[in-house]
């Protein structure tokens, strides 16, 4: 087999090179296992929601924001391949591309780094909450009403400085992210799913190509985890069939209750919410079949009043 430099495609945050450089190795590795003549380089792209960084991500508006220039990237073959975090991921994908692979997944469970105390309820009355989610502080309003939600850009570390530079007492962040940046010891507490659900696909990485390319293809099927890629596959589609962006409060999470005949059992739980934090609907379901599970608790929330919910949001 001829040896062939693969391009892989990456925001420019420190996160994103770490995550991705992280997915490198791994490859590395099963290159070198299975005798595969692959190298890889490192691409940095940068991307709108990397550009606009002084207004909060709902206000921007569109799908893709973290996504649409990596794959127009993909797709003009400047690159082979591109490491996403799953979340930023818009369910429809552009036609000729493909989601190669979703390694193993880190837990997508969101967490505060708190300025004191060590958990959710030593937050003091109108504590300061940073956050740059509808998604969670529609759910942290619910909980906590007395709250004061306040939006937050920039990356990880940034975000932790104002803890002390712009008065928050907790900054509300994916605990997947801590844990790759080897920041474990940041995080304060994790925020219990009955709390926070967290964000479709969160704790996931999507490593995305052309589909024609069947080499980067057969590549990525030794690289993905059958369990991540199943239960992010039921997220995505419940955010599928209520067609939400990052204007809506949605999460989902799904996990394997158990196996039976060889068929995984899973559990999903969704929500949608009102941006105030006035209103938020759960649903709970269990089924073998990922895509039709998701349609069916979507269906359930729509039928509970999240199809009102989200015409006064996008009307």
């Amino acid at each position: 087999m001829e040896a062939r430099v693969i391009k892989v495609g990456t925001r420019q945050s420190q996160l994103a090179l770490t995550q991705t450089g992280q997915v490198i190795r791994q490859l590395e590795e099963l290159c070198k296992e299975h005798q595969l003549p692959y190298s890889f380089e490192i691409h940095k792209i940068v991307t709108k929601g990397d550009r606009i960084l002084d207004v909060t991500l709902s206000k921007v508006g569109g799908k893709g924001l973290f996504v649409k220039e990596i794959e127009q990237a993909l797709l003009n073959s400047d690159i082979d391949l591109a490491i996403h975090s799953m979340k930023d991921m818009p369910y429809e994908l552009p036609e000729g591309l493909a989601i190669g692979a979703v390694p193993k997944r880190l837990t997508p469970q969101d967490c505060l780094v708190l300025k004191d105390g060590y958990s959710f309820e030593d937050l003091p009355q109108g504590a300061k909450v940073g956050t740059s989610s509808l998604r969670r502080s529609s759910q942290l309003k619910y909980a906590r009403p007395d709250l004061d939600i306040q939006w937050i850009r920039g990356n990880i570390d940034s975000r932790i400085r104002k803890l002390e530079t712009e008065g928050f007492d907790a900054i509300v962040l994916a605990a997947a992210g801590l844990a790759r940046m080897g920041w474990e010891h940041k995080i304060s507490t994790l925020l219990p799913a009955d709390v926070c659900v967290p964000a479709v696909g969160q704790g996931a990485l999507g490593v995305q190509c052309r589909s024609s390319d069947k080499s980067v293809m057969e590549l990525l099927a030794l690289l993905n985890d059958h369990d991540s890629e199943v239960t992010v596959a039921a997220e995505r589609s419940f955010l599928g069939t209520l067609q939400g962006g990052c204007q809506v409060p949605i999460g989902a999470h799904a996990t394997i209750v158990e196996r039976v005949d060889s068929k995984e059992v899973l559990e999903l739980t969704g929500i949608v919410g009102s941006p105030d934090g006035a209103t938020l609907l759960k649903s709970v379901q269990q089924g073998t079949d990922p895509v039709q599970l998701g349609i069916e608790v979507a269906r359930q929330l729509l039928d509970d009043g999240a199809r009102d919910i989200l015409a006064k949001i996008e009307g």
